[in-house]
């Protein structure tokens, strides 16, 4: 009896695991033959969502473009992770029971987002609402995203900050990878300012 239910749990886990699909047709019709989405992740609001190719949006994220949204080339997102572009947060707290149902709801945010090309999203962040991300951005785990981030920058916590530059962690690579300068974050290789003379 224990191989049936060994095997029955096993074609079991099968069927139901995450997967990542392959390509997407994005709302205008166009295929995205490079971007990879989780089984297991929400996309609403697909007709305002604006997304570039070479995307990754690894499992279990909510990613709402109900308010707008961009997303640009080769943008990671990895998993247990929220890019909002409303939130009814206040709008709960200020109008009590009254907000269900409310056609127009006090404190409801909604704004559009902007996540640059070749970001990173780490696991289990919160993208606000409005917020900007420059290009090559890397947002470490655990991160509470609200505001405007320059290119290149690393940033973290909560609420995050800025607390260094890509360029500085990546130069290594590319002085040991110097044929793939040109190809850096999509514009070229160009060393962070803090690292110059």
């Amino acid at each position: 009896m224990s191989v049936v239910k060994s095997l029955v749990s096993r074609c079991l886990r099968t069927l139901v695991r995450p997967r990542m699909l392959y390509g997407l047709r994005r709302h205008d019709g166009v295929w995205l033959p490079h971007t990879r989405v989780s089984t297991t992740s929400e996309l609403q609001g697909e007709a305002r969502l604006q997304i570039e190719d070479h995307v990754y949006i690894g499992h279990f994220n909510f990613i709402d473009a109900s308010g707008g949204l961009t997303i640009g080339e080769g943008t990671q997102i990895t998993h247990h992770v929220a890019v909002l572009t409303h939130s009814s947060h206040v709008a709960t707290r200020l109008m009590g029971r009254q907000y269900w149902g409310h056609p127009e709801p006090v404190g409801v945010q909604r704004a559009a987002t902007h996540i640059g090309p070749y970001c990173f999203i780490g696991a289990h962040s919160v993208v606000m609402p409005g917020s900007r991300l420059g290009r090559g951005v890397l947002v470490r785990a655990f991160s509470y995203v609200d505001g405007d981030f320059p290119d290149h920058a690393v940033i973290g916590g909560q609420p995050a900050r800025v607390l260094g530059d890509v360029r500085d962690l990546d130069a290594a690579w590319i002085a040991r990878h110097p044929e793939l300068a040109p190809h850096y974050c999509g514009t070229g290789w160009a060393p962070s300012p803090s690292s110059e003379p």
